[in-house]
């Protein structure tokens, strides 16, 4: 089986049962160590609901998505752009982007939005930087779907777990996702290093879960410990002189529905 993302000839190394019904195999390739299943089929059984039902930490992630980005903008670009996050679901994020005063929309053609309506990408709006959470692991094409994003801007912060050049063993890593069978596509650092020069970008990790591609070089170091320092609550270290815009945001919508 040919390597999602550099194809190079993947070797099958195990099997797995997902949504409790499918034997299905596992392949990693050799030179990017991208680790992937067979061609999905089940995807559409998968995807009958946008989350999946065992899914109870969603709140709290977006919640640590959402301090850690803004660490991480205010940081390294201008907190007053305008920012997107691509495949937006819900629009859980971006509602706390914008409660905390950063300018952010949203694309997601698969998902309906319950949280951020009215704040939909705009093709034409120059965008700073484009954020990906939990969407990377689902990716059928990953090379693709980085396109797509970087199309819209050349800075990207993300999420996907990475595993440890061997991939453990299936029943010893949740994040292969059995019961939802919606993940597909596994990473490692070798493997973003690979996305990364691909790309001509630079890479940020904090070498678990929580990463950046951009255009120009940064501090890992300090990546990291802002990340750290987000996590220990320091959010409103990093959000001085920014205003919220949950009640502009109430009165913009407002206005609009009047109009409407």
């Amino acid at each position: 089986m040919k390597c999602r993302i550099c194809s190079s000839e993947s070797k099958e190394i195990f099997s797995a049962k997902i949504l409790n019904k499918h034997v299905i195999k596992y392949y990693q390739c050799p030179e990017c160590d991208l680790l992937q299943t067979e061609n999905p089929f089940w995807l559409n059984e998968a995807y009958e609901a946008a989350i999946g039902i065992t899914d109870t930490g969603i709140l709290k992630r977006n919640h640590l998505f959402a301090r850690r980005s803004s660490a991480v903008i205010a940081s390294f670009y201008n907190s007053n752009k305008k920012f997107l996050d691509f495949a937006g679901g819900y629009g859980i994020f971006v509602r706390m982007m914008r409660d905390f005063g950063y300018d952010f929309y949203w694309y997601d053609p698969f998902a309906e939005n319950l949280f951020a309506k009215g704040f939909e990408y705009n093709k034409q709006d120059k965008i700073l930087l484009v954020t990906a959470f939990e969407c990377f692991e689902h990716f059928t094409d990953p090379i693709a779907e980085l396109k797509k994003m970087l199309d819209i801007s050349r800075n990207i912060i993300f999420s996907t777990r990475l595993f440890n050049g061997i991939p453990p063993k299936p029943s010893d890593w949740w994040y292969y996702s059995l019961d939802s069978g919606q993940h597909i596509s596994f990473y490692s650092t070798k493997t973003l290093i690979h996305l990364a020069d691909k790309f001509s970008l630079h890479l940020n990790s904090d070498n678990k879960a929580f990463h950046m591609l951009s255009k120009e070089k940064h501090d890992n170091l300090w990546f990291k410990v802002i990340i750290k320092l987000s996590d220990l609550g320091l959010t409103k270290l990093f959000q001085f002189g920014l205003k919220s815009k949950t009640g502009a945001d109430n009165e913009f919508l407002s206005k609009k529905n009047k109009n409407n």
